[in-house]
């Protein structure tokens, strides 16, 4: 059995090291620079979201049984062609959505102390209530902030009990998180889904984060809303036409990174796993591996509380674990020589707050960081 797995799925070849053998091979390639003639006698093949799975990819190979994504969106992956060559597939949807979540908390946090406002007074706008609007929905919850969902397809699946709301009336909360996949036909498209006109009607004061595909935003119609003057804050981790960003924007943007909010080891190692197990069940093998053990112990692993749970120690503790002002600031000064790609393969490590233990004193009863997703001592 010939393995293929992008170079960037972190813990690929100790988890897949189950299938080696004399006859398996796993072999890593360059997930943009991906050829047929690489796929050419694969039998499995790993991608992540930068690879285009489609005929023209496969059409020189003749044995694959098994394609997986180590990501959450699918929309690179022709699935219709998957069908119809009877190849397997499978996603890890939900893999890396803390990880998402707590980039957006991270950005808030960073935008409070910038600005001076309060987060417990601000309203959110989730576009998209999947695994990482909800991620993100819970983290807000356990902040007392007020939040508001917009997701037709899932308003309409009578077993979501959530209460969801229109467009429209997330677009006019304060904070505006986008969380929905590249959808470009259907009754609910996103691609451009705030475009011009939608644009054009969001308030100075607003903040728009977006961390799903740069596609859900026209980015030229918002250079130009930006341009003109209006003071609409920008967080900005996915771009139109990426790699090949928009540069010009970059300048407008209160936070800018390089398609990496997803990028925490426990969201892309994640993502591994699950593609582990799915190939395990494919060919009827017990997984053994598990990403517990193989997660390296965090720098900082432990910390204890002595005061009560404020806005205050939020900051601290966010920080601590993820300051995104150090992916923005590398963004910036690294874009032009190093390339896009080139900041995501060589992305540092990051952890998601479960990797840190806090220690609430005998007087600190809040269960706040807890409810964040910082592990209990």
């Amino acid at each position: 059995m010939k393995i293929l797995f992008d170079e960037n799925m972190p813990y690929a070849k100790e988890f897949f090291s189950d299938f080696a053998s004399s006859d398996t091979q796993l072999i890593p390639f360059a997930g943009r620079d991906l050829s047929p003639e690489q796929v050419r006698d694969a039998d499995v093949l790993l991608v992540r979201s930068i690879t285009q799975v489609n005929e023209t990819l496969l059409n020189e190979n003749q044995k694959l049984s098994f394609v997986g994504t180590a990501t959450i969106g699918t929309d690179h992956i022709d699935q219709t062609y998957l069908t119809k060559r009877d190849v397997a597939f499978h996603s890890a949807p939900g893999c890396n959505a803390v990880s998402v979540a707590e980039y957006v908390l991270s950005a808030l946090v960073i935008l409070a102390e910038r600005y001076l406002f309060d987060l417990t007074q601000l309203s959110v706008g989730i576009v998209g209530g999947g695994n990482t609007g909800t991620r993100l929905s819970e983290k807000l919850s356990a902040l007392g902030i007020q939040y508001k969902i917009c997701d037709p397809l899932l308003a309409a699946n009578m077993d979501d009990t959530r209460d969801f709301v229109s467009l429209e009336e997330v677009l006019e909360c304060d904070v505006i998180s986008l969380h929905v996949p590249k959808v470009i036909d259907g009754e609910y498209p996103t691609y451009h889904l705030l475009d011009e006109t939608r644009l054009n009607n969001l308030k100075d004061e607003q903040i728009l984060i977006s961390t799903c595909r740069g596609e859900v935003i026209d980015n030229h119609a918002l250079l130009a809303l930006k341009k003109s003057g209006h003071g609409l804050k920008l967080v900005l981790d996915v771009w139109e036409g990426e790699p090949d960003v928009l540069t010009p924007l970059i300048d407008y943007t209160e936070i800018a990174t390089a398609h990496i909010a997803g990028y925490s080891l426990e969201g892309k190692a994640r993502g591994t796993e699950m593609l582990y197990q799915a190939l395990c069940q494919h060919i009827n093998v017990e997984p053994v591996c598990q990403l517990k053990i193989l997660l390296p112990k965090a720098s900082i692993s432990c910390v204890e509380l002595n005061q009560e749970f404020n806005e205050i120690v939020l900051n601290q503790l966010v920080k601590m674990v993820y300051d995104v002002r150090r992916d923005d600031a590398i963004f910036r000064q690294q874009l032009s020589s190093q390339g896009f790609d080139a900041l995501r393969k060589n992305y540092p490590t990051r952890r998601e707050f479960s990797a840190v233990q806090v220690i609430l004193s005998y007087n600190t009863y809040s269960s706040v960081p807890h409810r964040l997703g910082f592990s209990r001592a």
